[in-house]
């Protein structure tokens, strides 16, 4: 096996389950997961242990190159800074007994975290970025592990919703999101400040480019036009290049601001 994070068998091939230990079939029942993401969860040793077993069985029938041989899984966004992030394997929380959760959480464009109730269904793992999927006051949130602050465990256990799971909230949230009419802002941001983007924009930063010249190209996701308002604390380190109606946007709020703090005519 190449090391990529994944592992498969030829057609026809077969391993018997009972030469697998708890952990590992745990490792190989998160699919989609690369070797950083696993080792978060304290589940790369057994995803090892699982494919040396499935490489040994391949050899064994004689079996050629795998697919994983062929393909590498980095769920990595590009020139993406390390962040600090609260644990992901402590908030891997018992699936048959998942508790309320007291947590310190710092929202987008906050400079202080803010004490919040959640009822958690579980992780999501999207773009590289670790989510806790929760209820908030009976409503569906995304709250990312880089703005965790902290966590406590509560007696009580999850007031979850009847009918609602993991991958049904989940799938809200992707829906509410990604839905028809969002606008996909294009900009140039200064490469220095792309650690400061990471962490006022969150998700919302969805593309990343190679720099050149000292400017990454970006892609940035909001709901309406009218959020390009939230680039403006970024002053002179990006230019809005596209959509016209958010570069029009940016022009008309800057104008205002030049307005409001023009020095008082005499």
């Amino acid at each position: 096996m190449a090391g990529t994070g994944a592992s498969s068998c030829s057609p026809g091939a077969r391993l018997n389950a009972s030469h697998l230990e708890p952990a590992e079939m745990e490792a190989l029942s998160i699919a989609g997961l690369d070797r950083a993401q696993l080792e978060q969860l304290g589940l790369d040793g057994s995803r090892d242990m699982a494919v040396r077993k499935i490489a040994a069985r391949r050899a064994a029938a004689g079996a050629g190159p795998s697919l994983a041989d062929l393909v590498v899984v980095d769920n990595a966004g590009w020139l993406g800074p390390q962040r600090d992030t609260a644990s992901v394997a402590d908030l891997a929380l018992d699936p048959l007994n998942l508790p309320r959760l007291r947590v310190r959480y710092r929202s987008s464009g906050d400079d202080r975290a803010l004490s919040r109730i959640l009822d958690p269904y579980g992780l999501a793992a999207k773009s590289g970025r670790w989510y806790l999927v929760a209820d908030e006051e009976q409503r569906p949130r995304l709250f990312s592990l880089e703005r965790l602050d902290s966590y406590e465990v509560l007696p009580e256990p999850a007031r979850l919703r009847t009918g609602h799971d993991l991958r049904s909230v989940w799938a809200g949230l992707v829906r509410r999101t990604e839905t028809p009419g969002r606008v996909a802002v294009r900009a140039r941001l200064r490469e220095d400040r792309l650690d400061l983007a990471g962490r006022i924009l969150g998700s919302r930063l969805e593309d990343v480019e190679p720099p050149h010249d000292g400017w990454c190209p970006v892609t940035i996701v909001y709901a309406d036009v009218e959020s390009v308002r939230q680039l403006l604390q970024f002053g002179n380190h990006i230019e809005v290049l596209a959509p016209a109606d958010a570069r029009r946007r940016i022009v008309e709020l800057a104008s205002d601001l030049v307005r409001r703090h023009a020095p008082p005519t005499t």
